[in-house]
């Protein structure tokens, strides 16, 4: 996406922008010589994720524009206050605000303790609101006057409540608030909308959840940059109200080539969906519903019991170090069931119960455990189509990518 210095001069807003698709979207703005305000709360180096509000402003200067680093909690009513305050003292107004800020637990209604609830819907929904609200006075002076919001498209389908409910209603709380704002300030030429990706990107939180290997599943933040230009460069007078998908709104602008944002340039078809998309590929050339005979079953059940010795030896204790999780594998028949235990020792695997409490209890019919286990089938896709079903630790489970490549490279 080419920069075209029609975002010259605006002031423009970024909540989370210390990191990930924040930061390259200050980066992609700084470009045309925009102001770009900072309000994280990363101030000092985490041990696992890089970047601060300095090395991100420090990036965005040299990237072309100008920029203030506020270090921000969107909780908290007067840092944001604050933030904004200095924001008019130091660029004379604000003219795009982008709530990319957002929290993150995967977890089911039992294991998500109320104190996780609460950060997601205080960041998220809460955060969303409060910045906007506090921003709007501002808005309401500017020429070019925008909202995007970082979230996802409203769609009902119960896929995407029932294995991580407190987090759907904390994201969907911010497209809400879009929805809402786009109508109440229409007359007032506010541009209001959400932009959401296509595939997972791959970010410092991806890679810490999930490991480095995942990420080339992946696309880069660049374009959900582009895509974030793309929208803040029209005319918010007649672009408001739209729930846009970063790779379908850039392919209207024109662009052709979306190979330049694979992580892995090799994987062009094999990406990860993300979350609250219902149009995932179909993984598996055997359907769950399909009844397979007794010796057809026997084979299987002795494949997969194969892979499982095969990760069995594969288990090192820098694997468990890094997963620190125990995995149960049950058939949806209840008859047969695995288990990977990467939280003890230096690990272990095989067939039946797992000594330790399970992280995870991941539930499927045994042709679907086998395609799981053999690359035939990602999990994340598994869980959206409804052949696989996850309880307990959903972040555990995204790690569950390691376990592929070793059998994949195994295999």
């Amino acid at each position: 996406m080419i920069n075209t210095g029609k975002l010259s001069g605006l002031t423009i807003f970024i909540t989370g922008a210390s990191r990930g698709i924040g930061k390259e979207i200050g980066k992609k703005v700084a470009k045309d010589g925009a102001n770009v305000v900072i309000a994280a709360k990363t101030a000092e180096p985490h041990p696992k994720l890089k970047g601060t509000v300095y090395t991100a402003a420090a990036e965005i200067e040299e990237a072309g524009g100008k920029c203030l680093p506020c270090v921000v909690d969107v909780r908290d009513e007067a840092q944001v206050a604050f933030a904004i305050e200095k924001a008019i003292e130091k660029f004379g107004g604000i003219d795009i605000v982008i709530n990319n800020c957002s929290a993150i637990s995967l977890t089911g209604t039992l294991e998500t303790d109320i104190k996780r609830y609460d950060l997601m819907n205080n960041v998220n929904a809460r955060g969303t609101f409060l910045t906007s609200k506090l921003c709007l006075p501002h808005l309401l002076k500017s020429r070019h006057p925008h909202i995007l919001n970082i979230s996802p498209p409203l769609n009902l389908n119960p896929v995407w409540f029932k294995q991580h409910v407190a987090y759907t209603i904390a994201k969907y709380g911010m497209s809400m608030c879009a929805l809402g704002m786009a109508e109440e300030f229409k007359n007032d030429k506010i541009g209001v909308n959400c932009l959401w990706p296509r595939t997972a990107i791959l970010t410092a939180a991806i890679e810490m959840l999930s490991g480095p290997e995942a990420g080339k599943a992946c696309r880069k933040p660049d374009i959900m940059a582009d895509a974030a230009y793309a929208i803040l460069c029209k005319d918010p007078a007649l672009c408001t109200g739209n729930f846009f998908i970063d790779d379908e709104i850039l392919a209207k602008e024109g662009i052709t080539d979306f190979d330049q944002y694979l992580v892995d340039p090799t994987n062009k078809v094999d990406l990860l969906p993300d979350f609250f998309l219902d149009s995932i590929p179909s993984y598996s050339s055997v359907d769950a519903s399909e009844k397979i005979s007794d010796n057809s079953s026997n084979d299987l059940k002795n494949k997969v019991d194969h892979m499982f010795n095969i990760i069995k030896k594969s288990l090192s204790s820098n694997l468990v170090q890094n997963t620190q999780a125990v995995y149960q594998f049950n058939t949806t028949d209840g008859q047969h069931s695995w288990y990977v235990d990467l939280k003890n020792g230096s690990g272990a695997a095989g067939s039946g119960k797992a000594a330790s409490t399970p992280d995870t209890i991941l539930i499927a019919n045994l042709s679907d455990v086998f395609d799981i286990l053999s690359g035939k089938a990602k999990p994340v896709n598994a869980v959206f189509s409804g052949k696989l079903k996850i309880k307990g630790n959903m972040q555990k489970a995204m790690k569950l990518e390691k376990l592929m490549l070793i059998l994949k490279s195994k295999l």
